[in-house]
């Protein structure tokens, strides 16, 4: 998808997700706010500052800022992406606390080891294949040593998922990855400590179940997934 076409739904880009939510019993928050909770617990075990700075890759219109300054509220969030329209909306929320860059969605445009944290949340599955590689190893120059890259897919081994992606016309060009394949694209390009994790088995109706999740976490049935992969020191 280039930037015409993110430019296109970036207005109704929230509602459109919601429209295909239905079966989760979810809306859109939920699913912001527990990827970078996700993110955040994974942090904790890490040995960065404070005040870390954090790139959103590919932000669209920043659904996720609310959460970034929730669960790390003395971070340097910079929102990245191919759309200006997606970007200008995020920039009038939130002009004040958070820093949107324009790139052409091949070069990012930053120095080396500016960042500690890349977060990209279902983004992969817009970028054509033949960019995953070259994409993850310009995030890879412009993370600090010992810095991480974390991405949330949605998982084409689960049937509901794959049912509400064709169903979003937002989604109409994407290309589902396999988390297995994520995590061994990021191993065979210079990314160490990787892992994998299958998130979301259960739907709002079954919620008091969710904490079973964690012991769940290796079954490739959850409705999304994260990979998760190091910078070598």
């Amino acid at each position: 998808m280039n930037e015409t076409e993110f430019d296109k739904f970036a207005e109704e880009y929230k509602a459109l997700h919601q429209s295909v939510l239905g079966a989760s019993g979810e809306d859109t928050e939920f699913f912001a706010d527990y990827k970078v909770k996700d993110t955040a617990t994974l942090v904790e075990a890490c040995d960065y500052p404070e005040e870390l700075a954090i790139m959103d890759f590919g932000s669209g219109t920043g659904g996720s800022v609310s959460f970034f300054l929730k669960y790390f509220p003395k971070c340097q969030l910079t929102c990245l992406d191919v759309s200006r329209k997606s970007l200008e909306m995020g920039k009038e929320r939130h002009e004040e606390k958070v820093e949107f860059t324009h790139f052409d969605g091949e070069k990012i445009p930053f120095e080396d080891n500016t960042y500690h944290v890349v977060f990209a949340a279902c983004v992969f599955h817009h970028i054509p294949v033949k960019l995953h590689r070259r994409l993850i190893k310009d995030i890879q120059r412009i993370l600090k040593p010992g810095g991480m890259f974390i991405v949330f897919e949605h998982n084409p081994h689960n049937f509901i998922t794959v049912k509400a992606v064709n169903a979003c016309s937002f989604d109409e060009n994407a290309i589902l990855i396999p988390g297995s394949q994520f995590r061994s694209l990021l191993s065979k390009n210079g990314w160490v400590d990787s892992r994998l994790h299958y998130r979301i088995f259960f739907p709002r109706q079954l919620r008091l179940l969710r904490p079973l999740e964690n012991l769940m976490k290796w079954i490739p049935l959850g409705a999304q997934y994260y990979a998760m992969a190091k910078k070598p020191s």
